[in-house]
């Protein structure tokens, strides 16, 4: 392990060597906050954080490691100011191994805030008051420690070839667990292996936290030194949900259309799992899988070739420009869907009862089972009839010829993500094809980490044991991404959705580790991302481990923060198409915590015509980050009066500035089955915040069954209140200074009943009474007094979006403090609170008619969508 500078190792000098032409700076000398004496880890000289420290950990202070870094000044100004604020715990033990453990300590009776991973690939939040309290497999904690108004984080990290996590012990021990992936490296000392952080503020504490971690480690980049990609602000459609495997250029093609005959063409789609070239082992090289309906049948697969499989190969370019795809049946997705799941369940069934009664003659279920076969298979003949419809004209086929006639026909349509695995498929990929020879791939066996005993049953990961993967040679990983995403750029593929992340822990026997296994690997995509999809357009899934982000996160900047969108539980409990998506909704609001630091939160898809679809909606309209779909096929399938209060025509977003957050009342309390409490979030707008109350009780992680499961009891109405003082208002260095200080009155505007009230730092909560699986928005406004007139004045924007604050783009006064002028974006009624009517108003240069209640102060009028300005009114109002 790389040993403490000699020189500095008694110092608390941040020494940085950085690229030529950059000065090294100095911090300014502060004792640490931290201190390890006698078994005890204190802060501030005072508060224990660990009891029974054992006497083989280290506690070494940031400012006296030596440092190299890029990070760009305004990081490390930052990093020096604080680095009296946090340092690193190491230990060592008598023997090396790949996979050490050791104490750091213990704790109790302290609330704590932790992620941890339940599954291989997903992270969701945990609380509790003890050390024996953590999940297996946990990424950080957080510790309130009231006693010094302070929280305290403690992350483990990446030293060397080891990557950690924490994990629970005994009598509330902590442990910490280092481990390399691979028997041929071991080692028995650790430096810095965990990094520990005190701070006044919760917010502040993470991005203070990763900083001092991006400065250190010197091997991924803040979500602030990274651009995002075009899809953020966008709504859009995703494959997965709708179609599943099924997915082909009719289905594209269908949906889209769908969405533009109601008035909201998507600005971007992703295709899912479906596309690419894939088949089994045995099967001929040449010759794609065919017939794959539901997820799980692909997942013992391997790519074969870069280029798209035989259905979108097929496409003759021109054919739906001429037929406008007019022979699909939009049903025919869902029908084959259906069709596969009876089919699937009936073999389950099968399986089920040979396991349980030995029974093997089971006539009447194989005839049926047959049945279904056969009728399966006669739809795919049918869709193949289809396909064959239409003339080749000059202009070619393929994605090439697909990806363009998309264009030509929804001219609003801008970005095409596909989907692919990080190593290939899920699978990765056949070594023996043409395509792969030149990559020296080989397949490896799949080796779970014992560490991973107790997440969730994945069938993904068991399939994936089952086969192996197909893995490309480390040496090769530049050539490997560079070749599947030129061929992907050069056919009008714009990005890449890039799932099943975290396959490379589990295949690193041979390449040195998991670490630098991914380093290979990610250095590979990075310069891939560079020089084929501008740096930005690529959406990480199935990538919730710290080792991802400390490590893949130098160009990706948007990742996925929640688990799948599931529309029913797939265990089968039927309450699950409810309570499911209030675990959705944790995962991405406490997951966001972290990920924001250095990603950019995607919170999924969902479908517009779910039960809890407005649930879904209000969530991802403040969530910060792009919006889309997966609705099927089908004018019954859409939402579309829904769907409009999320997008604009012109298929883009009124997005909130910031990522969404939970609320510091929401931080260290379980919103899943406590019986009581409501997860709020909180984001910004340009001209104010807002929140959202969802009650998300009635499921929850269970320890003993290392699952979620649905808690009935739980499933009750909950109780809470919403405050302006809920939004921590300097966490948004985009918003207008003066909010942060700002003291005077708030226009808050509740969604649910339209109902606008007044509040400032001192007035009373206002009390919230929720259902299950419900929800309300409260957006806030600071109220704007005119020195002349002394007209109070708050712009709430468009109210039949979900968003409404996040349609005023701009608002200045004029004329002498008598006029008022806000710039809008979109169609829809406005509304505002005026203390007095206005003596004229005008919408975009010409006078409009308009209704103000004296009674409440509401002003409104309708704003039509005005395409030559894209969308932007100008209103004007007079007093």
């Amino acid at each position: 392990m790389a040993p403490l500078n000699d020189s500095l190792a008694s110092g608390i000098d941040v020494i940085e060597t950085k690229p030529l032409g950059v000065p090294q700076t100095k911090p300014i000398v502060q004792s640490n906050s931290f201190g390890l004496s006698q078994g005890t880890l204190r802060a501030k000289d005072s508060s224990s954080i660990f009891f029974d420290v054992p006497q083989n950990v280290t506690f070494t202070p940031f400012s006296s490691l030596a440092i190299s870094t890029d990070a760009p000044l305004s990081i490390r100004l930052r990093v020096q100011a604080n680095a009296h604020k946090g340092g690193f715990l190491g230990f060592t033990k008598e023997s090396p191994s790949d996979l050490v453990t050791n104490s750091l300590g213990r704790f109790e009776n302290r609330d704590f805030l932790s992620v941890f991973r339940f599954k291989m690939w997903w992270s969701t939040a945990w609380i509790g008051k003890s050390g024996s309290d953590l999940q297996a497999e946990t990424q950080w904690v957080m510790l309130n420690i009231p006693e010094i108004d302070s929280y305290v984080a403690i992350i483990p990290i990446i030293e060397g070839s080891f990557r950690a996590a924490l994990n629970p012990g005994e009598q509330g021990n902590v442990l910490i667990c280092a481990e390399s992936g691979s028997t041929q490296v071991k080692e028995s000392s650790f430096n810095s292996i965990a990094y520990i952080h005190i701070c006044d503020n919760p917010y502040n504490l993470m991005r203070e936290a990763f900083s001092a971690l991006r400065v250190h480690m010197n091997t991924f980049k803040l979500l602030e030194e990274k651009k995002l990609p075009k899809i953020v602000d966008k709504f859009g459609w995703c494959t997965w949900d709708a179609c599943y495997l099924t997915v082909d250029p009719a289905t594209i093609w269908t949906a889209v259309k769908e969405f533009e005959d109601e008035g909201v063409c998507p600005k971007f789609i992703i295709i899912d799992d479906g596309w690419q070239s894939i088949n089994f082992d045995g099967d001929e090289l040449d010759k794609d899988a065919e017939n794959l309906v539901l997820g799980g049948e692909q997942m013992t697969a391997r790519l074969t070739s870069f280029k798209e499989c035989k259905k979108f190969r097929k496409y003759k370019g021109g054919s739906f420009l001429a037929s406008d795809a007019s022979h699909f049946d939009p049903h025919k997705p869902k029908m084959i869907i259906y069709k596969a799941t009876e089919r699937i369940q009936a073999i389950i069934l099968r399986r089920k009862l040979v396991r349980e009664s030995g029974e093997q003659d089971l006539h009447e279920l194989d005839e049926k089972i047959k049945t279904l076969s056969e009728e399966l298979n006669a739809m795919f003949d049918e869709v193949e009839k289809e396909e064959s419809l239409g003339s080749e004209d000059a202009s070619g086929t393929g994605m090439k010829a697909f990806t363009r006639d998309l264009r030509l026909r929804f001219k609003n349509l801008d970005d095409i993500y596909v989907w692919h695995a990080l190593c290939g498929a899920w699978n990765g990929v056949r070594p023996e094809t043409e395509s792969m020879t030149h990559l020296k791939a080989k397949v490896v066996p799949f080796d779970l980490s014992p560490r991973l005993d107790a997440t969730m049953s994945d069938l993904a990961v068991d399939k994936i044991v089952e086969a192996g993967i197909g893995l490309v040679h480390p040496s090769k990983a530049r050539d490997f991404y560079d070749s599947m995403h030129s061929y992907l750029a050069s056919v009008g593929v714009t990005g890449a959705k890039i799932d099943v992340f975290q396959t490379l822990e589990s295949v690193a026997e041979e390449h040195g580790g998991r670490v630098e296994l991914a380093k290979a690997y990610y250095d590979g995509l990075t310069e891939s991302m560079i020089k084929n999809f501008n740096g930005t357009e690529v959406i990480a899934s199935m990538q919730q481990c710290n080792e991802f982000f400390f490590l893949a996160t130098k160009q990706i900047s948007i990742g996925r923060v929640g688990d799948d969108f599931w529309w029913q539980d797939p265990y089968g409990d039927p309450q699950g198409v409810y309570w499911l998506q209030g675990v959705h909704m944790i995962h991405c609001s406490y997951n966001s915590f972290w990920m924001g630091q250095m990603i950019q939160p995607d919170w999924d898809m969902f479908q517009s015509d779910h039960v809890c679809a407005e649930y879904h909606a209000a969530s991802r309209a403040i969530c910060g980050g792009p919006i889309y779909l997966s609705d099927h096929l089908g004018k019954a399938s859409h939402n579309f009066d829904l769907i409009k209060k999320l997008a604009f025509v012109d298929g883009t977003i009124p997005r909130c500035l910031h990522f969404a957050l939970p609320t510091r009342d929401s931080l260290f309390k379980n919103p899943l089955f406590d019986k009581e409490s409501i997860l709020k979030i909180f984001n910004f707008n340009k001209f104010g915040g807002v929140i959202g109350a969802f009650n998300c009780q009635g499921a929850g992680w269970s320890p003993k069954e290392n699952m979620f499961k649905g808690y009935k009891e739980c499933y009750t109405t909950v109780s809470g209140t919403v405050h302006v003082s809920d939004i921590e208002w300097d966490q948004n260095p985009e918003a207008a200074g003066s909010q942060v200080s700002y003291t005077g009155d708030y226009l808050v505007y509740k969604n649910q009943s339209e109902e606008i009230l007044f509040m400032n730092t001192k007035s009373d909560a206002i009390k919230i009474t929720l259902e299950p699986s419900s929800f309300d928005l409260f957006s806030f406004v600071p109220v704007t007094e005119l020195g002349s007139s002394g007209v109070r004045f708050a712009p709430l924007g468009l109210i039949n979006m979900f968003n409404c604050v996040g349609t005023v783009q701009n608002m200045e006064i004029t004329a002498g403090d008598n006029n008022i002028r806000v710039e809008l974006k979109g169609e829809g009624r406005f509304m505002a609170y005026s203390s007095s009517a206005p003596v004229m108003c005008c919408l975009n240069d010409k006078e409009a008619e308009f209704k103000w209640e004296e009674e409440t102060g509401k002003l409104s009028f309708f704003v039509p969508w005005v395409d030559r300005s894209g969308g932007i009114s100008h209103l004007s109002f007079t007093f």
